[in-house]
Formats: structure tokens, C-alpha cells, sequence
């Protein structure tokens, strides 16, 4: 208790400079905090895929489709549970600001493979029965104020006109990981109204989800897919959701080891500053500590003395930080709305921001704790006034 009044007393002697150095680090270590919680929404859907499902698409392009008739040879494969299959809607709604992820799929193949949306039993009937219903994510329709049985206008881009489509379903997710932006409509009720406009778009789908057995058989799943179809048409590129997901990471990684970088920029910039203060505080209590040393006090006294006032104020500073973090990250989400699906601060996060706090304050310790630990009795107390 004495200890820890001593270091209370010690780290407020010059309140505005122990201010000021908290607001440094606080800024610091929340801008760390939040840039690291980018750069893990941008993950978020690699976090969140299962082991159990597969993408065929297009060798060529995702942007080319694959043949309907592709299902049921794929079902065929030894190793494959179930499929299903989805094409990228790319609607707007109202405004193109209005930015979130539309799929049409096949309703009751693709929610077995995802179980991880949530759908009350009453509404999924009532989805699936309605060729033009919609099943919505949780935080998509409070987002916009939808409730069950709203009309939804979605103006097509991909596919021209206006579609009205009904809300009969929300969906929540199995954990904090999942996905609740989306917005789910029926393959069938596209591709109908597609052949009659033109035909030769009919029939056609954007990726085949596929289920399997056993995740690791992967690889030799995935392998015999693509051989099914070698040399035809339309041949196919199948990998594992996760790695799916990971090409999409993979167009903006110069951002993201950008983002990384400049957090781990400004945790050394602070480093630097804190490190400053506590020489600081050394130069000016040189006196007190040859005073500790000359009364019998051992050398590693002075030390814990520095070294506890600086993670005193380090760890403050770092507390202060993790709890700024959650209303920012918060705010932040809210602002950049469906760009990131997934946005909140991970445990990991907080742990690694506490941890960098800690880092700053026995780095900013370390060397005016050794300079003190070997001053001269002597030399230290013509300091005393």
C-alpha cells in the first residue's frame, strides 16, 4: 500500500505533464486499437467460413457463370453432402449508397448449408413459399426500419428494372462472426423472369456452394470437381470457402499491411514521447534517488520505483484507451454501415492494446531506471537544493 502511494504521488507530481502524456498515449493506443479492428471486419468473412463447404466457380472469371445443369453432376462426386448455388443480385436500393450484399439462391439447399442464419420456423415457411419474399439479415433491417411484410424496391443493375420484392423473413446470426447484411432472394423467381427477357441469360449461376462430408477431403473433393469438368465449356476452379474469401482479402493487402504498419507506427511514436518524460522525471528527482541510495536504499529500489511509475501511467493510459475504443469503433461502424459486416472489438484486440500500453511503459523505463540505478552518491546529492 505504501509502494502504491508513493507511485500515485510520484506520477501526479507534475499533473499537466502526466496529463499530457496520458492523452498522448490514450490517442495512441485507441487510433492502434481501432486500426487493428479494420483490418479484422476485412477478415471477417474468412473468420466465419466453414471447413464443410466448397466454391466452384468459373476457372476463368468469377464473372462468368457456370451451367444450372453443373448441379447435378456435382452431386454425383464422391465426398459431396449437398448443393447449392447463388449469383451476385447487385441491386440499389433507393440510393447507391445504399451499399450491401444481395444474393439470389436457392432457398432450401443453401440455408442447410448455412446453419448458421437463424430463421424462426413460421418465417423460413413463409420465405420459401413466396417466390418474391426476401429473407434479410438482423442488423440490415433494423438499418433501414424493414419489419416483416415490408415492400422492398431494389432497382437492378445486373438485371435491368425495378424488382418488389416483400420481406418475409430476418435472420440472426449463430454468433458475433456472422454476416447479418445480406439480403436473400429466390434464384428461381430471377432466372424465371430473366429467360423471358432473354433467354439465353437463363439458366445460368453465379458459384455452386458446395457441402462435403468430411473437411479433410478437401483438397481431393475439389480435385475431382475441377475434373469433371476439365476441357469442357465452362471449366471449374474449386476451393475451400475460406480460401474464396481470402482472394477477395487478397486485392486490397497493400491497404491492409499499410493499416498495420502505421499502428504500429504511432505505438513507437508514443514510445518515444513517454520515454522522454520519464528521463524527465529522472534528471529532476537525481537528488531524491542519491538520497534513497545514501539512507541504505539498494539500487533496485530506484528501479522499481521508476519502472512502477511508468506502467502505472502506461497501464492507466492503456485502460482509458480500450474503453475510448468501444464507443469509436462503435461510431465508426455505424458510419462506414454494410462496408464492413462484421465491425467490433475483439478480446484479442483489447488483450494486444493493454499489452502495447505495458510494452510503452518499461521501454519508456528502462533506460532512466538504469542510468539512476548507477549514479554516484556524491554527484547526485549537489542536486539537492
Amino acid at each position: 500500500m505504501f509502494i502504491f502511494r508513493l507511485l500515485l504521488r510520484n506520477a501526479f507530481r507534475h499533473r499537466l505533464r502526466t496529463l499530457l502524456t496520458l492523452l498522448g498515449l490514450v490517442v495512441a493506443v485507441s487510433a492502434f486499437g481501432l486500426l487493428r479492428t479494420i483490418v479484422e471486419a476485412w477478415y471477417a468473412g474468412v473468420d466465419a467460413s466453414s471447413s464443410t463447404r466448397l466454391i466452384t466457380r468459373s476457372a476463368t472469371s468469377l464473372t462468368i457463370p457456370l451451367p444450372l445443369a453443373y448441379a447435378e453432376r456435382l452431386r454425383a462426386v464422391d465426398g459431396i453432402a449437398s448443393v447449392s448455388w447463388s449469383n451476385w443480385f447487385g441491386g440499389i436500393y433507393i440510393t447507391e449508397r445504399n451499399f450491401f450484399p444481395q444474393f439470389a439462391v436457392d432457398g432450401p439447399s443453401y440455408l442447410k448449408l448455412y446453419p448458421e442464419f437463424r430463421v424462426p420456423d413460421e418465417q423460413r415457411l413463409a420465405w420459401l413459399r413466396d417466390r418474391r419474399g426476401v429473407l434479410v439479415g438482423n442488423k440490415l433491417a433494423q438499418k433501414y426500419g424493414w419489419k416483416i411484410g415490408d415492400s422492398i424496391p431494389i432497382r437492378g443493375t445486373i438485371y435491368p428494372g425495378t424488382w418488389n420484392f416483400t420481406l418475409r423473413a430476418i435472420y440472426t446470426g449463430a454468433d458475433a462472426g456472422t454476416d447479418e447484411n445480406q439480403m436473400l432472394m429466390h434464384w428461381a423467381y430471377i432466372n424465371e423472369s430473366l429467360r423471358a427477357r432473354s433467354p439465353r441469360r437463363g439458366d445460368y449461376v453465379g458459384v455452386f456452394v458446395v457441402g462435403i462430408q468430411d473437411p479433410d477431403s478437401a483438397a481431393a473433393v475439389s480435385r475431382r470437381i475441377d475434373q469433371q469438368f476439365a476441357n469442357s465449356l465452362a471449366e471449374t476452379l474449386t476451393e475451400t470457402e475460406k480460401a474464396f474469401q481470402l482472394g477477395f482479402v487478397a486485392m486490397s493487402e497493400a491497404i491492409l499491411v499499410a493499416l498495420r504498419a502505421v499502428g504500429f507506427i504511432i505505438i513507437v511514436i508514443i514510445m518515444a514521447v513517454m520515454a522522454n518524460t520519464m528521463a524527465m522525471t529522472a534528471r529532476e528527482r537525481l537528488g531524491e534517488y542519491a538520497t534513497l541510495k545514501a539512507l541504505g536504499f539498494a539500487p533496485g529500489f530506484v528501479v522499481r520505483l521508476l519502472f512502477g511509475e511508468s506502467l502505472f501511467i502506461a497501464l492507466l493510459g492503456g485502460l482509458a484507451a480500450v474503453a475510448l475504443t468501444l464507443p469509436l469503433a462503435a461510431a465508426f461502424g455505424s458510419a462506414v454501415g454494410s462496408l464492413f459486416p462484421v465491425f467490433r472489438v475483439s478480446a484479442q484486440t483489447m488483450a494486444l492494446q493493454l499489452g502495447a500500453a505495458l510494452v510503452v511503459g518499461l521501454v519508456a523505463a528502462a533506460w532512466p531506471a538504469w542510468k539512476m540505478s548507477r549514479i554516484d552518491i556524491v554527484d547526485g546529492l549537489r542536486h539537492v537544493a
